[in-house]
């Protein structure tokens, strides 16, 4: 039917609905329970949380009302390491101190991405893109691994959160309606053939707004601090005036430029074993770019547990919003059946979903725990970042469907990946658009 609905459709709608005696309890049921509770059919038999591998953690973070999963997850990876080699179980960085640089890098990012589109008029799809995500507190595991290789790490109470790093809408309106004013007069600068030191003045003068702005929302970053915290043992680990570059360099030992991103997507145009990287993003000027692996899903999971057989915990990226249960902390691939519900088919394969955006790579969480059956992987033990109100103390249980469906990249060490898989790494990647769905 591709006409205006009329008055005889609606009465074929209503004769078709009148003729399945189910109907009417249905509609009672989820006019008064709600799709999602009468459409649940999980059992939580097989997703207890006992793990044949399991990490030593401790208690979980909470990224508040902001969107730094991203980062919170890359540095719950250095807490747990850092933790491990110091016995300091509940220690914590300060995720403040980097969304404070994040910010800022964002915005000469921003800065660069305006001059690089200023010859397209502003209608281009580019071009509303740059504008429309002009600063926010989104990101990807290179942008945690760009800023912590710039700027290093400081303990939670050097830096610890504000009003605004725990609420980041407000600020995020306000940074973002600035930029985008700046990059119209920047656009109109160019436009008329300002030399290259009138576009840097131009651009170091805002910057300085930008650091100002920052500074009030989320404090000024140290340069240097003193060390003082006390281990499980009672014992206290101190050292005196320490920057954050030489705290991360003395104190921690993982090599941020070992990790890769391993992604996993059979959407057409995008083949296994090729690497792939979004233009338009990035947070850090000069830095190096998100760049990810494409393989299959059963070697996403391989190299997950080989990882934490390792002893070390595991970043991924994931649609945590579909098939989940926040409170209870559950994620299984078939714990809603809207189809029975409603009789309907709305099945879609893992590609389907990210072409039509009914998939998205929504959130970070980290893998610390695995269960294995016959040398298969049947759930796994993850840490969110949502606080300890949520799932078993902010832990959740994620069971192996829904690793095949809605997990879309894992950080992974390239000593576990194979020769032939670096070398597939390091080739030049296929840019994607910054609309793509793995963006």
């Amino acid at each position: 039917m591709n006409k205006e609905i009329n008055n005889q459709n609606l009465s074929k709608f209503k004769s078709d609905l009148q003729q399945t005696a189910q109907n009417e309890v249905l509609k009672n049921a989820v006019n008064n329970l709600g799709v999602k509770k009468v459409a649940q059919q999980f059992s939580d038999s097989h997703l207890d949380d006992t793990f044949s591998l399991e990490l030593e953690t401790g208690s979980v973070s909470n990224q508040k009302r902001s969107g730094r999963c991203w980062l919170f997850s890359t540095l719950t990876n250095l807490r747990t390491e850092f933790a491990k080699e110091y016995k300091v179980k509940d220690f914590e960085l300060s995720q403040n101190y980097l969304s404070f640089y994040d910010r800022l890098e964002k915005a000469n990012f921003f800065f660069k991405n305006v001059i690089e589109t200023a010859h397209l008029p502003k209608t281009d799809r580019k071009v509303a893109l740059v504008f429309q995500y002009a600063n926010d507190d989104g990101g990807q595991w290179q942008y945690s691994a760009n800023l912590v290789k710039k700027y290093g790490v400081v303990p939670s109470y050097v830096m610890p959160e504000t009003y605004n790093s725990e609420n980041t809408s407000e600020f995020s309106s306000v940074i973002s309606t600035f930029l985008r004013k700046k990059g119209i007069e920047l656009r109109s600068l160019i436009a008329n053939k300002a030399n290259d030191e009138e576009i840097s003045n131009f651009i170091a003068e805002n910057m300085s707004e930008v650091y100002r702005i920052c500074v009030y929302a989320f404090g000024e970053p140290v340069q240097n601090f003193d060390l003082m915290i006390r281990d499980d043992d009672k014992k206290i680990i101190e050292e005196k005036n320490l920057t954050p570059k030489s705290f991360f360099e003395k104190y921690f030992d993982m090599n941020l430029d070992d990790y890769v991103s391993i992604m996993n997507t059979s959407q057409e145009g995008k083949e296994f074993n090729k690497t792939y990287t979004i233009e338009t993003q990035g947070n850090i000027v000069g830095m190096t770019d998100e760049k990810f692996l494409n393989k299959p899903i059963e070697r996403l999971k391989e190299l997950a547990i080989k990882q934490m057989q390792a002893g070390e915990t595991v970043w991924f990226g994931n649609d945590v919003g579909a098939q989940s249960l926040r409170k209870e902390g559950v994620l299984a691939g078939e714990l809603f059946n809207y189809d029975a519900v409603f009789d309907i088919d709305t099945n879609m394969n893992k590609a389907n979903r990210l072409d039509t955006r009914e998939g998205e790579v929504s959130h970070a969480m980290v893998l610390t725990g695995v269960n294995i059956d016959n040398e298969k992987p049947t759930k796994w033990k993850v840490e969110n970042s949502w606080g300890e109100k949520v799932g078993n103390k902010g832990y959740f249980v994620m069971d192996d469907k829904w690793f095949e469906e809605f997990v879309y990249e894992v950080v992974i060490n390239k000593k576990y990946l194979t020769d032939e898989e670096i070398e597939q790494f390091n080739e030049e990647p296929i840019v994607l658009p910054g609309w793509d769905a793995m963006a």
